[in-house]
């Protein structure tokens, strides 16, 4: 299930579930459940480089072994599914496993236990993780033409079917829970909206639409009434979607000043773009689905709406997952570029795509060398837990946007991206092990595992696994190259941190219900300043001051860096519209970078207040190193809008793109050399 580690879920809370699998032992009735375990990997065992004869990335061990059947009891109004009659239990994964003494793995339900009944607060299985692994056995079964992972994802749909409501006036909505004997769940503890879970569009509508998507397009031709079933609920989620959410299209609100869609599911990019994989595989194995198609291309061009920001300004031309907040980005579910590069391959439309590029191109790069895949960004980088969940989805983004412009610095992104699978991240752990499958569930700030190993996880670790099995050359750099030596990117600077002020300090609420604070706030006011250490090194830096206004409150303040000036800060509070709060928290840009004495930036408040929560503090030309067996990787990318040099290192072969991802000029090197980089471009040297 995603993750609540996000800001973003407290305002949408039952869009998703603890990504933290919970601590509690399965109780002794449900020891059929828990006799199978599997190995947990080792931390720092070696992984073998991938090469085309290399064994397979992708072991299905662990999501099998989270594999369990139920029953349901006969007659549940609106629930029936495939063949239910001739083949009643059915197949899905438990939601989380938690690791146990010896190396093994526990599976768990969602919610507290009832030791009584066996029941769960949520239940033992859900749709988001039976629509996912679907689509994990499927690409398996078409990658490889194994029967089992075709059995086994004919399963899944005929289970993820049975969730869906088939009719009365939520029909096409989706139940989230199943309990371990078979029954739903539909109003779960802690509650989810929308309550009942089949009540409204969900997260797990969107994941439906995906498998059966994906579904309809492998079944078409191995086993055609099979395919027609899968079709015909497809059918019936595109009502539910046109119904509640498709509606609207055409219809524009604005978020904090910012213009958005009103036609995304649940509000979001993120919830849409996995529909819209779905729809992507329906309507390229049947162009002639006009009510597809119509859903497809309406859902795409609203996910491309939510593209925002420029090369130097926030968010960097990133795809924003909500549309009543243009304070946050999330890693998980970050599958806005793949969806559109999708949508855009599958209607013929290069236009589609072209936000997925630069997403891609400027603000892919800004997020590996600020770190990797954080949860959240709201809008500082303050949520710094990292899970598979958004690693994978960054890497289908990137390797989509390859497909869609044949560009190789996607795919040279992808192989990066992809690293922090196999030890390239901030606790130098490997996250996913090829010999038994297991993907661990978390990477915490401070360089400490979550050593379980849920469906979620195991699934996107194996999403990932499976896309480099098809494609050797980035599998081969990504096994190879896993060890951060260098890193030079965005950070940020607290408000509180300051080394000389006349202002006032204090600790607000720290989710504003749209953007999270990341901890004191400073409050200046006319006539006040500040000063802040935002380090000694010579590199140029940009600053954006991240600053609270209520609507139509007005501040001007003057922004110096060693004597010079940055810039002059005007500030309109933004119209509130959708967002849920009035007022926003914003990182603002300044006209120049921080040039001179580093630990002597200074704000100067001219008129107003202004509120403070610190400053986003980003290199002119940002870098990451990364080492391995397999050789060496450096990733330079520039925020300028002018050309820049940079140096890289090491010797071997340096291709420079522009900030379309385009290749411009490729040539070899030896030792340090030094290069131009265009306007917001990159440049990737390997050896």
């Amino acid at each position: 299930m995603p993750a609540r580690w996000s800001a973003r879920a407290t305002a949408v809370i039952g869009a998703l579930t603890l990504a933290v699998p919970l601590l509690v032992a399965a109780p002794a009735s449900a020891a059929a459940h828990t006799a199978a375990s599997v190995p947990a990997t080792t931390a720092g065992a070696s992984v073998p480089a991938a090469t085309a004869g290399a064994a397979p990335l992708a072991n299905l061990a662990h999501l099998d072994f989270l594999l369990d059947t139920a029953a349901p009891p006969a007659g549940v109004a609106g629930h029936t599914t495939y063949r239910l009659a001739e083949e009643p239990e059915l197949i899905q994964p438990w939601t989380y496993a938690d690791a146990r003494d010896g190396g093994t793995f526990e599976r768990v339900g969602g919610g507290p236990l009832d030791p009584a009944t066996g029941t769960w607060g949520q239940g033992a299985f859900n749709a988001d993780d039976t629509a996912r692994a679907a689509v994990v056995y499927l690409r398996h079964w078409r990658l490889t033409g194994a029967d089992d992972s075709r059995q086994t994802a004919y399963e899944l749909l005929r289970s993820l079917t049975y969730l869906q409501t088939a009719e009365g006036p939520n029909a096409g909505n989706v139940v989230l829970w199943m309990q371990p004997d078979g029954t739903l769940n539909p109003s779960a503890e802690p509650v989810e909206l929308p309550d009942p879970s089949d009540s409204g569009p969900s997260y797990w509508l969107a994941r439906t639409i995906w498998a059966l998507g994906e579904g309809y397009a492998a079944f078409a031709d191995a086993d055609p009434a099979f395919a027609a079933f899968l079709e015909e609920r497809l059918a019936l989620s595109l009502t539910a979607l046109q119904r509640d959410v498709l509606s609207r299209y055409g219809q524009w609100s604005t978020a904090d000043g910012m213009r958005v869609p009103t036609w995304l599911i649940v509000d979001g990019a993120d919830a849409s773009a996995e529909a819209v994989l779905g729809l992507a595989a329906r309507v390229q194995a049947r162009p002639d689905d006009t009510a597809a198609a119509t859903a497809l291309r309406q859902l795409a061009e609203g996910i491309g709406a939510m593209a925002s920001g420029t090369t130097r300004a926030w968010p960097y031309r990133a795809i924003l997952p909500w549309a009543k907040s243009p304070a946050i980005w999330h890693a998980w579910g970050s599958q806005m570029p793949a969806a559109l590069a999708a949508a855009s391959e599958a209607l013929g439309d290069p236009a589609l795509a072209a936000p997925a590029i630069a997403d891609a191109a400027v603000f892919t790069p800004t997020l590996l060398t600020a770190g990797g895949p954080d949860n959240g960004w709201n809008p500082t980088p303050t949520d710094r837990v990292q899970i598979a969940y958004g690693a994978d989805s960054r890497v289908q983004s990137l390797l989509a946007v390859a497909d869609a412009t044949g560009s190789t610095a996607f795919t040279e992104l992808a192989g990066i991206q992809a690293a922090w699978f196999f030890g390239a991240n901030h606790a130098g752990t490997r996250m996913y092990d090829p010999a038994t499958g297991v993907t661990f569930d978390g990477l915490q700030p401070n360089g400490d595992v979550n050593r379980n190993s849920g469906a979620e996880s195991t699934i996107h670790g194996l999403l990932t696994a499976l896309a480099l099995d098809a494609r050797p050359d980035v599998a081969q750099r990504a096994t190879s190259v896993t060890e951060i030596t260098a890193r030079d990117g965005l950070e940020f600077v607290e408000a509180e941190s300051t080394t000389e002020t006349n202002g006032t300090l204090s600790t607000p609420e720290s989710w504003t219900g749209e953007s999270g604070w990341s901890g004191d706030a400073l409050t200046l006011t006319r006539g006040q300043r500040a000063v802040f250490d935002i380090g000694t090194d010579a590199t140029r830096r940009w600053v954006e001051p991240v600053v609270w206004s209520s609507p139509g409150q007005r501040t001007t303040s003057l922004w110096r860096g060693g004597g010079l000036p940055s810039g002059l800060l005007r500030l309109t509070g933004p119209e509130q519209g959708i967002s849920p709060t009035p007022g926003a928290l914003l990182p603002q840009s300044l006209q120049a970078p921080v040039l001179g004495d580093r630990s002597r930036l200074r704000v100067d408040v001219l008129s107003g207040d202004v509120v403070l929560d610190g400053m986003i503090v980003r290199p002119v030309v940002s870098r990451l190193v990364v080492e391995g067996a397999g050789g060496r990787t450096e990733l330079v990318h520039s925020s300028a809008a002018l050309p820049q040099p940079a140096t890289v290192d090491g010797g071997g072969i340096v291709r420079v793109y522009d900030d379309d991802g385009a290749l411009l000029r490729t040539h070899p090197y030896e030792g340090r050399t030094t290069i131009v980089l265009p306007p917001g471009g990159l440049a990737i040297a390997t050896r």
